[in-house]
């Protein structure tokens, strides 16, 4: 049986990311709401940042998006941080809402827009040498839309080359992420559609190059979990964004739509060493919460995690172990299920108290009075959102 004080020292060393843009206001492409009380400044979403970890215990690192989140004194933006308990963590690029970049960025046909998209990439490796960041994630929203638009290997050929320069700039203790999605905006071919993709770019470039999963970015029916043991095993899980979909990359909150997989996929990461420090594996959000509000919607979300990780860990792994070798089907799908049918709130709510935290993250928010004060504070100026 599973050890219940182990299990809460396991879930005391997790550690969830949350995403600054997570706290601007967001929507669909055909509309974006916005809600009062919305940072207007990235000193702002840090604040907001701030309440998150004060009520959860597990969400010290923000990641930054750049220029979403420019400043003009980064080092002052992560003092600033530090002051509220917070750290800066991964730097997430945009090479995406350019006009430039049209035809693709780092993939682009015109050298010329290749050299825009690597300074881009380059300067955010400035950004984490000024905060002390040590992950740089990029997706890239390149691809083609038609048939004979472009040469699909000398796009490979001219991402491998953009990828090679940044990764010759990183520092030693810096790691390139690579997000892979399976498609959109590019509907004919993407450059980066799948983890195989990511994989062998960051294979050519070295160690310090790793595929980030994100939980959104796959087609109906992919087997994510697979994906991940089969990225542990070969010591190139970098992290997950970590989000939910219903048809296709929807970035609704982790969990909603299907928190057995979620399950399944934190039950290999404990299963192949994924929760251990040496491993490295970033545990992020990458969400926007377009109808809720935002605070007490990352709260959730990372609430979810951390029961999916808590069940997960309830996995009597010596009775699964046995049913495996044995061949008995059931008994091993059943010691899973058993884990996934835990109603772990109880231990969580114990595990929070006797580190001082509110049982219940949410209500504890709720009655904090934090969002009446930022609601009634934060008028005026330009609240944050896509593009801001």
């Amino acid at each position: 049986m599973p050890d219940i004080a182990a299990v809460k020292a396991a879930l005391s060393g997790q550690r969830i990311e949350t995403p600054s843009w997570g706290y601007g206001n967001s929507g669909t492409r055909f509309k974006v709401f916005a809600q009062a009380g919305v940072p207007r400044t990235a000193q702002e979403k840090l604040d907001d940042a701030a309440k998150v970890h004060e009520f959860t215990g597990i969400a010290p690192k923000v990641s930054l998006h750049i220029p979403w989140d420019k400043v003009d004194d980064y080092a002052a933006l992560a003092a600033h941080a530090k002051e509220r308990g917070l750290e800066l963590g991964a730097i997430n690029s945009n090479t995406f809402q350019d006009d430039a970049y049209k035809l693709g960025s780092v993939c682009h046909p015109d050298p010329k827009v290749r050299r825009k998209a690597v300074q881009h990439l380059l300067e955010c490796v400035d950004v984490m040498d000024e905060t002390g960041s040590k992950d740089l994630k990029l997706w890239f929203a390149d691809g083609t839309n038609y048939p004979g638009q472009d040469d699909i290997v000398a796009r490979q050929d001219r991402l491998a080359e953009s990828l090679a320069a940044v990764y010759e700039r990183l520092g030693d203790d810096q790691r390139l992420l690579l997000e892979y999605k399976f498609f959109e905006p590019a509907f004919y071919t993407t450059d980066v559609p799948d983890w195989g993709t990511s994989y062998l770019q960051c294979v050519k470039l070295g160690e310090r190059a790793q595929v980030v999963v994100d939980t959104g970015h796959h087609a109906p029916g992919t087997n994510i979990e697979f994906i991940v043991a089969l990225l542990l095993r070969e010591g190139k899980l970098g992290g997950f964004d970590f989000n939910s979909r219903f048809y296709a990359d929807d970035d609704l909150m982790v969990g909603s739509a299907d928190p057995f997989q979620l399950f399944r996929i934190l039950h290999e990461v404990a299963q192949n060493g994924g929760f251990e420090p040496e491993t490295n594996v970033a545990f992020m959000l990458d969400q926007c919460h377009n109808i809720e509000a935002k605070i007490p919607a990352v709260i959730r979300s990372v609430m979810n995690v951390q029961e999916a990780t808590a069940k997960a860990l309830l996995v009597d792994r010596e009775a699964l172990a046995d049913a495996q070798r044995t061949g008995d089907v059931l008994a091993a799908n059943a010691v899973l299920m058993d884990a996934y049918n835990t109603d772990v709130r109880p231990l969580l709510a114990q595990w929070r108290e006797e580190r001082g935290l509110a049982a219940n993250p949410v209500a504890a928010y709720a009655a904090s009075g934090w969002q009446q004060r930022i609601e009634a504070e934060r008028v005026g100026g330009e609240q944050a959102g896509w593009g801001a």
